[in-house]
């Protein structure tokens, strides 16, 4: 199997979708095998999964990082359907505090009114432009508060009168803020605000396949490259992330598709992939002794060395 990757870093996502007594092995055994960073949802409930246990993504990464000491930890992503930036900023603050500096906001502008997130607030529907409308004010918001005491906003979306933040992020200046963009709207505000850019394709597997997919994934990575030009930033250090299992196609249904997927990645220019941790039931249905052969085979540099010797239980 075809090892020799080129530079990316690897992420896990682990749905929030077990007690903190069987899900604290998962956080703890991303770092162990050697990825770079691992995330979370960060619904109310999601899909198919919403009549099953599901827990909140702050109180989640939070548990996360007292069981983890180098791994970045965050959530793929967060969005304004549901939180206000005043009292997120407080959140993530104190996150960033008991991490020790190892939290990454990934930020989205979140579904409409087909997710239940929209549903069971009972907010009335916004259409796609009323959403990048939103996301823009929040984000701007949510930097600002980050960055910054004594803030007073009046926008359309929100309002903050004379919030505090100390004291502030342990990350200086801020969290890093990293946004999802398709579209040129929020590309612009991503190439503008963001410390990185994360997508997954805008959903086009749907329509394209997945050979169609990974053409809208090279188009996407080089209008992004032509926003920050826009925005007069260097495009080369600007992290980029791809979720793989977005194509349609499982990234770790085989070592080798992973190792396929995560090397077409890297050829196309992203700096980070990230899959999903295997469950034992759709979505993102998979044997974990994948993820173990990964880490095995493609992440064996990065492992703590406890968990290299032979026979040596890493939990």
């Amino acid at each position: 199997m075809r090892t020799n990757i080129p530079f990316v870093r690897f992420g896990l996502i682990i749905l929030p979708d077990q007690r903190w007594q069987q899900s604290a092995r998962r956080w703890r055994l991303a770092e162990e095998y050697g990825f770079d960073h691992a995330w979370t949802y960060d619904h109310l409930g999601w899909r198919s999964l919403v009549d099953g246990p599901w827990f909140d993504a702050v109180p989640t990464l939070t548990a996360a990082a007292t069981v983890t000491t180098r791994i970045r930890l965050g959530t793929l992503v967060a969005s304004p359907n549901f939180r206000h930036p005043v009292s997120f900023a407080r959140q993530l603050t104190a996150l960033d505090d008991i991490s020790d500096g190892r939290i990454v906001l990934g930020l989205g502008a979140g579904a409409g009114g087909a997710s239940f997130d929209a549903r069971v607030l009972g907010d009335p529907d916004l259409t796609p432009g009323q959403r990048v409308d939103r996301y823009g004010e929040f984000a701007e918001l949510l930097d600002l508060l980050l960055r910054t005491d004594h803030v007073t906003w009046r926008g359309h979306y929100y309002r903050a009168v004379d919030a505090r933040n100390l004291p502030g992020c342990t990350q200086r200046p801020r969290i890093p803020l990293i946004l999802a963009a398709d579209g040129p709207r929020s590309m612009a505000l991503a190439a503008r605000l963001g410390d990185g850019w994360v997508t997954t394709g805008g959903g086009s597997s749907a329509t394209a396949g997945r050979s169609g997919w990974w053409r809208v994934v090279a188009d996407s990575i080089v209008r992004f490259a032509d926003a920050l030009s826009v925005a007069g930033r260097d495009p080369v250090p600007v992290p980029k992330y791809l979720s793989l299992d977005a194509s349609g196609d499982y990234a770790l249904r085989s070592a080798a598709a992973f190792v396929d997927a995560a090397g077409r990645a890297a050829e196309l220019g992203f700096t980070d992939v990230v899959t999903h941790w295997p469950r034992p039931a759709e979505p993102y249905a998979g044997d974990e002794s994948v993820l173990e052969a990964v880490a095995a085979d493609v992440l064996p540099d990065r492992r703590y060395p406890r968990v290299r010797a032979a026979g040596q239980d890493p939990t």
